[in-house]
């Protein structure tokens, strides 16, 4: 996990990332692009997720299914995330395969075509999966908390986008889009795998380096202001579960606070991954709330979550409320274990326990190939590598003093959004 890499910079500003991993005759190519729902605006929300979907609609070297076809035959896979802060997209392949995986993502950097039938076709698409999402409690119950969190910064913004713009936004607009932020002074490129690093150098710079940089936005010092007062909402849907959802602001990812409260996290919810494709699987039956409520039979799960991101963003506590339960019970008993928290010193060994856990997922979600590549290019969307490599060493530096400072400072109970979803049929 600690291997050398190499870093350089392309005279367009590409900046690249290799890491030499010889255990298997694989590669990873990822190519991160700093463009994500964060960055856009009211009327255009969406369009991120969308432009992505855009970009395997096909190049004139490469058209629409080409690719999907010769990945498949070269036994490799490729996929594409949009998040908050970034957009990217990945290919594993065999080793000798890495040609057309570089070539690939060189071409529709600038040349993908955007036909309008492609376009109006994938907007149903889009709409579809919005849709569908809706029917999910926790999507409805989390978009609702997001929106009451942040007021007017563009973390507010699902990632979906909403109906609205999805139905409004047009072929120019997503063109623009790609245009703008689809641009080698504005990505990072990271491989990881099975090559000679001289020889990839190389390769890279040939593909990419004739790609013109184009000015980029500067992304805006958006800061919103705390949390007055604690806002309570309801979302009512189908389905037969109840949820109760805890939102606070949480520091951004290259704060000291974060390790903090990763490790706070781990304590009372129990550890959890940043690495999209997971790992690890601790248990969290060691934790406070884990004990104060799945034990004692007021839930049936709790789960924390903490996003790594460029600005302060959110740090929430899901509940799955039993149906012989009720979410206000669950909500008094978490208030009680934060109170708990506060009032009575959190042992060096609790705090030990908490962050070998941590620990423990985050390596198991850093062992193959993919993974690697991920890490790589993940860290720079935030912060740059050495977050990554020193991620460890922060959270051993939490102590209890540190961990009540970060739980007096953010788990304040009147700077939190509390959400309930009750499904329909259980309303009188």
């Amino acid at each position: 996990m600690t291997d050398p890499i190499t870093l350089i910079n392309l005279k367009n500003g590409l900046k690249v990332l290799l890491k030499e991993i010889h255990t298997s005759p694989i590669i990873s190519h990822w190519v991160w692009y700093r463009v994500g729902s964060r960055y856009e605006t009211p009327g255009k929300t969406g369009i991120s997720h969308w432009v992505e979907h855009m970009q395997f609609k096909g190049t004139p070297t490469f058209p629409a299914g080409v690719l999907d076809r010769a990945i498949s035959r070269d036994g490799g896979l490729w996929n594409a995330f949009t998040h908050l802060d970034w957009t990217t997209f990945f290919e594993t392949m065999p080793a000798d395969k890495v040609d057309l995986s570089i070539g690939l993502e060189a071409d529709r950097m600038i040349n993908s075509i955007y036909d309008k039938d492609e376009v109006d076709s994938e907007r149903t698409v889009i709409i579809s999966e919005r849709e569908g999402n809706e029917n999910d409690p926790l999507f409805k119950l989390e978009e609702a908390m997001q929106l009451a969190a942040f007021k007017f910064h563009p973390y507010r913004n699902e990632v979906l986008g909403s109906i609205e713009d999805l139905r409004a936004i047009t072929r120019d607009d997503l063109y623009g889009h790609y245009r703008t932020y689809y641009n080698p002074a504005n990505a990072v490129l990271a491989l990881t795998g099975d090559f000679n690093t001289d020889e990839m150098i190389k390769k890279i710079s040939d593909q990419y380096e004739p790609i013109q940089a184009a000015p980029v936005p500067p992304l805006a010092d958006l800061k919103e202001p705390p949390l007055e007062q604690e806002e309570r909402i309801e979302v009512n849907g189908p389905g037969e579960t109840t949820y109760l959802e805890m939102t606070w602001r949480a520091p951004a990812a290259s704060e000291e606070d974060f390790f903090t409260m990763t490790v706070l996290d781990s304590l009372m919810t129990g550890p959890s991954s940043l690495n999209m494709f997971g790992g690890g699987g601790i248990s969290n039956k060691t934790s406070r709330l884990y004990r104060a409520l799945v034990e004692k039979e007021m839930a049936v799960s709790i789960n924390g979550s903490l996003q790594a991101t460029i600005g302060p963003y959110l740090y929430g506590i899901t509940a799955t409320v039993r149906p012989d339960s009720s979410p206000e019970k669950v909500l008094q008993t978490i208030d009680d274990e934060i109170a708990r928290l506060l009032d009575a010193p959190v042992t060096q060994e609790e705090i030990d326990r908490a962050a070998k856990q941590a620990r423990a997922m985050f390596v198991y979600g850093s062992e193959n190939i993919t993974n690697q590549g991920f890490w790589l290019g993940y860290s720079e969307m935030f912060s740059d590598y050495d977050w990554f490599l020193n991620y460890v060493e922060n959270l051993e530096k939490v102590t209890p003093e540190k961990l009540l400072a970060a739980a007096r400072e953010y788990l304040i109970p009147q700077r939190r959004v509390i959400g309930i979803y009750r499904p329909q049929e259980a309303q009188s």
